[in-house]
């Protein structure tokens, strides 16, 4: 494959949808024809044989079953802050490995995932975090903004920091986390307004990845990019 393509998956804090959204993306690409698959590439919080639950959702949702190795490189048993749980079991996690697990999914799929832990700034290390992560591998950025009180100022610090990063915000979505959020259409209004990006789509509270595809526009699609190049 020549045009193969891929967007990172960030949100406004931990807890937002970032991986629904995920799943949501990757049947919306499905539907448009195009075999897709999404990784995590750190995920804290493993069951009993050693599974996260998230890293299990994108496979299901996914085209293809690559081994687990590749869709998460990087899985800690406790569900803390990544760059913590490393240390406590005397690991290091090493960005270009992950990138070496996105270039070959890369070969295997049109479409590549990426979804990020906890908010676009999460320490992965003493010396590294997700935005160093989103910058070797040289990824558009889709934004999860989870719809509750202080959401505005969240989304905007996010494109803030996407933008000093020297990456391109090509879409955000709403997710409605909180169905009771008071003035949502104003919110909603003044996040399209402030964000460079077009809104690819609202996810309505209850409703299923599968659902929510039929709701959500598809980034602009461009050239494919090789990580660290």
């Amino acid at each position: 494959m020549t045009d193969l393509r891929g967007w990172f998956i960030t949100g406004t804090d931990t807890e937002i949808g970032k991986t629904f959204v995920a799943c949501a993306l990757l049947h919306a690409f499905r539907q448009a024809g195009l075999s897709a698959v999404a990784m995590k590439p750190v995920a804290a919080g493993l069951d009993e044989q050693g599974r996260n639950e998230d890293v299990e959702r994108l496979l299901a949702a996914s085209s293809i079953q690559p081994a687990r190795s590749l869709v998460n490189p990087y899985g800690f048993r406790a569900a803390i802050a990544p760059h913590i749980a490393a240390t406590e079991e005397g690991r290091n996690i090493e960005l270009p490995c992950i990138a070496a697990s996105f270039a070959e999914l890369q070969t295997l799929a049109d479409v590549v995932l990426v979804e990020g832990v906890g908010g676009f700034c999460v320490p992965l290390g003493a010396d590294c975090d997700t935005a160093d992560l989103a910058m070797m591998l040289r990824l558009p950025v889709i934004l999860v903004v989870g719809m509750r009180l202080g959401c505005i100022n969240h989304a905007l610090l996010t494109q803030q920091a996407i933008a000093a990063c020297g990456l391109s915000l090509a879409g955000w979505v709403a997710n409605r986390i909180d169905p009771a959020m008071s003035r949502f259409s104003e919110n909603l209004a003044a996040l399209q307004q402030r964000l460079a990006a077009p809104l690819l789509g609202v996810v309505t509270h209850g409703t299923t990845p599968a659902e929510a595809a039929h709701r959500l526009q598809l980034p602009a699609m461009g050239p494919a990019l090789s990580p660290g190049t």
